[in-house]
């Protein structure tokens, strides 16, 4: 499998193997690279950003971000969870909305300043 690691500006190519002993990396200058690879092979994360309703006047929408990152196969599960949630008050940036979303450790924050 060919792919492109993005931990880094050097974006190397990286041919990825699995194979039977593990995963193997050709292509990556450094460790990173590597340890990029064998992650989005086995077991793929990602940050998400969205947004959730709210009720405040001037505010029908406040961005929010994951505070870490959540394994790739929890996206649609996480995005049906941030669509049931509505805020009904002034928050200031970094507020916890979310705690634990998805059942994992990481929490759904705002992005935005709403006082």
């Amino acid at each position: 499998m060919d792919m492109v690691c993005i931990v880094c500006p050097n974006g190397c190519r990286l041919q990825v193997d699995k194979t039977d002993g593990g995963v193997t990396v050709q292509g990556a200058r450094c460790k990173r690279g590597e340890n990029f690879a064998i992650s989005e092979l086995t077991c793929p994360m990602r940050s998400v950003t969205s947004s959730v309703r709210t009720t405040v006047d001037g505010y029908p929408v406040v961005s929010v971000r994951t505070d870490g990152e959540i394994p790739k196969d929890k996206m649609f599960e996480f995005i049906r969870e941030l669509s049931k949630f509505t805020l009904d008050k002034r928050v200031p940036i970094g507020t916890v909305l979310i705690e634990k979303v998805c059942g994992t450790d990481i929490n759904v924050i705002t992005t935005s300043e709403m006082l």
